[in-house]
């Protein structure tokens, strides 16, 4: 197995599906490492950054939206989150803690490896074309900087998580034009849209509210075009 190949780190504290999904991710070509309590994930993610993290949600000691919080404390590491079949409220708070992604469980193979090579591509891609740390993105007073994964909106500065920032950074870009739906969800969320997937929603409602709520009257609103997709108004 070369060197090269992207690591992951598989957090559950089911141990045999945490060697499953290890076992899965090996014949593909990954460099594997499980834990299965969020204290020995945040362990190896000290002694050792992964290129991407598979985190369950239901674990003792510290769960994983508590893990969560502790790694995005730390790092921007693209996170997948494993979650309950239909428990909506996991899957919101995730996303809204900087989670990329969630697949519920019981979840097919072929759907994590999926999700998986969406967000390392889309990782990979986003980091070439972000070489300079001092590109940035206007858009009224609202300023962008992905390759600082900074974002300012009339001298205050909003705390986002990758996904959302990439909506915004895509958004801003279009400064008053429709962007598309289905543009958003494969530049932000590295996959083709599913009309059953409701993440994208989700980053859009966290983001309007981060928006809002930044304490300054700068006019800075994300607005629905029925239809169509959204489109940011600054003026």
């Amino acid at each position: 197995m070369s060197q090269n190949a992207p690591s992951i780190l598989v957090v559950d504290d089911d141990h045999q599906l945490a060697r499953m999904v290890a076992e899965l991710l090996a014949t593909e070509g990954y460099l594997c490492r499980t834990a299965h309590d969020g204290d020995e994930a945040l362990a190896h993610i000290e002694k050792q950054l992964p290129d991407l993290v598979v985190l369950d949600v239901m674990m003792p000691k510290r769960d994983g939206l508590a893990t969560l919080t502790a790694i995005r404390e730390v790092s921007q590491v693209p996170v997948i989150m494993l979650t309950a079949m239909g428990d909506e409220q996991d899957r919101i708070l995730g996303l809204a803690q900087g989670a990329d992604d969630y697949l519920p469980k019981p979840f097919a193979p072929r759907e994590l490896l999926l999700r998986i090579a969406a967000i390392l591509r889309r990782t990979r891609d986003h980091a070439v074309s972000i070489k300079d740390p001092e590109r940035h993105v206007t858009a009224g007073a609202l300023t962008v900087w992905p390759g600082k994964h900074e974002v300012m909106l009339d001298n205050h500065v909003l705390q986002l998580t990758g996904a959302e920032l990439r909506i915004l950074e895509s958004l801003a870009a279009n400064d008053g034009d429709v962007v598309s739906r289905e543009y958003l969800n494969e530049y932000a969320l590295g996959r083709a849209l599913n009309p059953l997937d409701r993440a994208l929603d989700t980053h859009i409602s966290h983001l309007r509210r981060k928006l809002k709520n930044a304490g300054t009257s700068a006019n800075c609103e994300i607005r629905s075009v029925r239809g169509a997709g959204y489109i940011l108004v600054t003026k």
